[in-house]
C-alpha cells in the first residue's frame, strides 16, 4: 500500500528527465547568484563536485561511484561537458 507524504509535491511526481532538468535549472540559478556575490567559479565547481560525489556515495556507495567516475575521463575528452558558445 502506498501513502502520500504530507511533504510530497507535484515535483515528486515528475518523470526522471524532467526532474533532472528542474535540478539543473535550480543549480544554474544558485551558481549565477553565487557568482554575482563574488564566489570564484573554480571554488564553485570544486564545492559542487564534492557535494555531488558525497550525495552519490551516500546513495550508491563508494564502489559504485568509483566505477562510475572511471568513465568520466573519456567523456570529458570527447567533449560531453564542453559548452559551445555561439557568437553573432
Amino acid at each position: 500500500m502506498s501513502h502520500s507524504s504530507p511533504w510530497t509535491t507535484a515535483r515528486d511526481l515528475l518523470p526522471d528527465q524532467e526532474q533532472k532538468q528542474a535540478a539543473l535549472s535550480y543549480l544554474n540559478e544558485a551558481w549565477a547568484e553565487a557568482r554575482h556575490d563574488g564566489v570564484d567559479g573554480d571554488c564553485l565547481a570544486q564545492a559542487s563536485l564534492f557535494a555531488a560525489f558525497a550525495e552519490l556515495v551516500s546513495t550508491y556507495g563508494e564502489d559504485a561511484v568509483a566505477k562510475f567516475v572511471e568513465g568520466l575521463a573519456a567523456r570529458i575528452r570527447s567533449g560531453e561537458f564542453s559548452v559551445v558558445e555561439f557568437r553573432q
